[in-house]
């Protein structure tokens, strides 16, 4: 008799070498061989999304590794887990007059921690573009005061860093209750600090903070300039850490980065690990609007949410307001929105792509290099020019989509071979250069990508 569960967990073996994290985890999570009859083995998969996606774009994949191990399978069918799917549609309540909403104990913030427990790894979608910032975290949760201390998160809005460093608060929390976990904003701690200074009560200040075992700062650029209160941070931040006791913080720039921001706490800030979350790439995306919609109840087929994913090119946010909006639909149309629908949705409410004149970015990265832009145009190999134009080369590639001969030609009228080679070279040295990776991140916010 075959075994189906290690059937099935040798095609997940090799599925899972083929394809991201973000869409292994996405797509076969909850997926598993029920039956197999004459060669065609019958798959459980949890809801109608994820069938309809492993039909469209796994199934010869799914075929071909079935086929490898057991060779008189010749086809596969996909059923939808009743069971599963009922059990999580019925997990959120319904009020009467009202639409599907959580229980407040699901959603209210933690007013002795601050933390809100909608935030978890459970429900973090991981991908490419957030891959080490989520192994980072998992890393700290395992060796908190140990590993990665402090841990510092940057980015740009929306791209995760909240979700993340609170995932790690609220599972600490759940792992050993006997932690004192706490999150706070920099606006928090720095109008705590005054008060307690206006009070004359800085001890009771000093000694709140200073009893954590996980102290989590969201958004550290706010110290800016502020001398009094980066002082009480240092001197905060080395009691601390001198006791083991995990730091993480959050901004939406490295700490190098953060004009007005004194040297000795950019040095203990960057310690650690530091780490940055970029914005989502096409195929992360596909996963965040799939996760959303299916959390949702929104009924997407994959022909829609692969069209969302290649017009909608914002952050995480954005991309779940887009699904949000599409929920409304629903529920006032009473039907599932077609391809026709989300496009004129898109047309209509969705910003539109940011055109770029190519001299614009040229003045830019040339300036941020202290080049003259004439040289970027001109023939010359001199070292200090050529990092700039290849700089310029792969951004132009990668977060502008302009084409390779359109580059060239536009770049001094250069052959398309030799911005490919630039844009290959700036993808390799970015995987072990960290000054590249945060050149690029600056260079990026100067352009408003």
């Amino acid at each position: 008799m075959m075994d189906y569960k290690q059937l099935w967990q040798s095609v997940l073996v090799e599925m899972e070498l083929g394809v991201s994290k973000a869409n292994f985890t996405t797509w076969f999570k909850d997926t598993r061989i029920v039956k197999e009859d004459g060669g065609v083995v019958v798959l459980s998969v949890p809801n109608a999304f994820v069938k309809e996606w492993l039909l469209t774009k796994y199934h010869n994949s799914i075929l071909r590794s079935l086929r490898n191990i057991e060779n008189s399978i010749h086809a596969v069918e996909y059923v939808v887990n009743k069971e599963e799917a009922r059990r999580k549609e019925e997990k959120p309540t319904r009020l009467e007059g009202a639409t599907r909403e959580l229980p407040l104990s699901e959603i209210a913030v933690n007013k002795e921690d601050n933390l809100n427990p909608r935030y978890t790894f459970e429900n973090f979608v991981i991908g490419p573009f957030n891959e080490l910032a989520h192994a980072a975290a998992r890393a700290v949760i395992n060796k908190p005061g140990i590993m990665y201390n402090p841990l510092f998160i940057y980015g740009s809005t929306g791209h995760g860093k909240t979700h993340l460093i609170q995932a790690i608060g609220n599972h600490i929390k759940a792992a050993s209750p006997g932690k004192k976990v706490y999150y706070m904003t920099s606006e928090h701690f720095g109008q705590d600090f005054m008060n307690a200074l206006s009070s004359q009560k800085i001890h009771i200040f000093k000694e709140k903070y200073r009893k954590y075992d996980v102290l989590i700062v969201d958004d550290i650029q706010f110290f800016s300039e502020k001398q009094k209160i980066q002082e009480e941070l240092f001197h905060l931040f080395n009691t601390l850490y001198d006791n083991n006791r995990q730091i993480i913080f959050s901004s939406d720039k490295h700490p190098h980065f953060i004009t007005g921001l004194e040297d000795r706490l950019k040095s203990r800030m960057a310690a650690g690990m530091t780490v940055d979350i970029p914005a989502p790439d096409k195929e992360s995306r596909i996963a965040i609007i799939s996760a959303k919609a299916r959390q949702m109840g929104v009924p997407l087929s994959a022909e829609i949410i692969d069209y969302l994913a290649q017009n909608v090119a914002g952050n995480i946010r954005e991309l779940e307001g887009v699904v949000n909006t599409l929920l409304c639909q629903v529920e006032l149309k009473g039907k599932e929105p077609t391809l026709l629908d989300v496009r004129n949705y898109i047309k209509t409410s969705v910003k539109p792509k940011k055109a770029v004149a190519v001299k614009d970015v040229v003045k830019i990265i040339a300036d941020f290099y202290n080049v003259k832009e004439e040289s970027i145009y001109e023939k010359t190999r001199h070292k200090e020019v050529i990092k700039p134009r290849q700089v310029i080369m792969y951004l132009l590639r990668e977060d502008f989509n302009i084409s390779y001969p359109s580059i060239g030609q536009k770049l001094g009228g250069r052959d398309h071979t030799t911005v490919i080679h630039s844009c290959e070279k700036m993808k390799n040295d970015i995987k072990e250069d960290q000054t590249l990776i945060e050149e690029i991140e600056q260079i990026r916010g100067l352009l408003a990508v």
